[in-house]
């Protein structure tokens, strides 16, 4: 295992927000995001950039419990720390956190075919930005505005050849679109569960190359019709259908002819964002062994393994497979997502863990922390993992993994703990680290 050396983050009773605290010299603006209220949170205070360094900046969040403080987030400070420049990936992910604090609880469940509060397109930008520069090191950001304008250019387009679709009915309307949107355009889906085409999860290359995943066409169908909308051409009210099949395109109907049953197919602001994130999540992990388990079963297993430690049951194959994988990490290879990319795997579920809707991203945030080697900060996430769940009120779960999960994380708790409690125990330097100096092959 190997890891970089950071400062201990702050031990923590709330969920964490995105922290890189390197200037000691910041300006706090509010956030007015009732979000958080939910969840007992106060309003979040944001520290921008310093002016003496656009790189370094701190967001933190301030709970109601006098006990808690903060804690990091690793990823950026951890490729600075070895020489790689993430001042683009900072900024993105500041947009990013400038759109989300807009997700009151009202936001977060207001379908995307009629949000107006955060800007989803701009969002999933903001998010491919920052990837984009995790694994490029390009000296330019990528041009996210440009994309904006490439998705108001669809939408004119359409108007220009479809002027007559707006006083036709709503089915005539929606099928016009389409037309527009699949045949026209030629925008196609792409089965994201393979694992064969990273660009159909980032927005900027499926207005590129108008193959994408189910979320994504779902978002551009999405913003087509915000932008009729606010020229006053829509005068009716549009939900999406999200598939849930592997094959199904999204399709637009008319709200007032919608039945119980399309509910579930009804994507939210929220839900839009969690589909992005972990379909990256999913398509980085670095353990794509056993997809008949959760993203942390595999990790867990692979780190049984990798130690040596209870392992007897444990095929040739699955030893082998754990230690292809540790091998790959310590050398910074990644030449196929079917091996995952730790950087895009980390800054996923940082973003999950921002959005928080789920206690679980901070048990497979720490996961991969234990992996990369960074142990007290593993440690602390799975111990706030723990507090949290324990406090929550418990929830009826179909999950078959779900107690196998929660065994697993008692089992690294006790090895964290151990590992720690070793007399002269120290940290990797950071010349090993996997997550610097290396570049996409192409």
């Amino acid at each position: 295992m190997i890891g970089l050396t950071l400062a201990s983050p702050w031990i923590s009773g709330t969920l964490p927000i995105y922290s890189s605290s390197t200037s000691s010299s910041s300006t706090t603006t509010s956030l007015s995001s009732s979000s958080f209220e939910a969840a007992n949170f106060s309003k979040p205070q944001l520290c921008p950039p310093s002016t003496s360094s656009s790189s370094s900046y701190n967001r933190r969040v301030i709970c109601r419990s006098q006990l808690a403080n903060d804690l990091k987030f690793l990823l950026h400070d951890a490729l600075d720390s070895s020489g790689v420049d993430t001042t683009h990936a900072r900024a993105a992910r500041e947009g990013f956190c400038s759109q989300i604090k807009r997700l009151s609880d009202i936001e977060r469940h207001t379908s995307i075919s009629i949000n107006r509060g955060v800007d989803l397109g701009k969002t999933a930008l903001y998010i491919a930005a920052e990837d984009d520069s995790l694994v490029s090191h390009s000296s330019v950001p990528l041009p996210v505005d440009a994309f904006i304008d490439r998705l108001d250019d669809l939408c004119m387009d359409y108007c220009s050849h479809y002027s007559a679709s707006f006083r036709s009915s709503p089915d005539i309307f929606l099928e016009c679109l389409e037309r527009y949107l699949y045949v026209n355009k030629g925008f196609r889906r792409t089965n994201v569960r393979s694992q064969a085409e990273p660009r159909a999860l980032y927005l900027h290359s499926v207005l590129t190359h108008r193959s994408g995943s189910a979320p994504m066409l779902s978002l551009i169908y999405s913003e087509i019709l915000k932008m009729l909308r606010l020229c006053g051409l829509l005068n009716f009210d549009v939900e999406i259908f999200f598939p849930h099949d592997l094959y199904s395109l999204p399709r637009g109907y008319h709200k007032q002819r919608s039945k119980e049953s399309d509910q579930p197919h009804i994507l939210t602001s929220q839900s839009l964002l969690l589909e992005i994130l972990r379909n990256l999540k999913d398509a980085f992990w670095p353990f794509q062994l056993d997809h008949t388990s959760s993203l942390f079963l595999r990790a867990a297993r692979a780190a049984n393994c990798t130690d040596r430690s209870n392992n007897v049951e444990e095929s040739g194959f699955e030893l082998a497979s754990a230690k292809a994988a540790q091998h790959r990490l310590e050398r910074g290879v990644w030449t196929s997502v079917r091996f995952g990319d730790m950087r895009r795997a980390l800054s996923a579920c940082e973003r999950l863990v921002l959005l928080e809707s789920d206690l679980k991203e901070l048990r497979d945030y720490g996961v991969l922390l234990y992996h990369c080697g960074f142990f007290e900060e593993s440690l602390q996430y799975f111990k706030l993992y723990k507090d949290k769940k324990n406090s929550s009120i418990p929830e009826p779960s179909s999950d078959t993994f779900s107690h196998l999960e929660e065994d697993a994380v008692e089992k690294l708790i006790v090895r964290l703990n151990l590992i720690l409690m070793e007399e002269g125990w120290t940290r990797p330097s950071y010349n090993k680290s996997f997550l610097g100096n290396n570049s996409e092959p192409w």
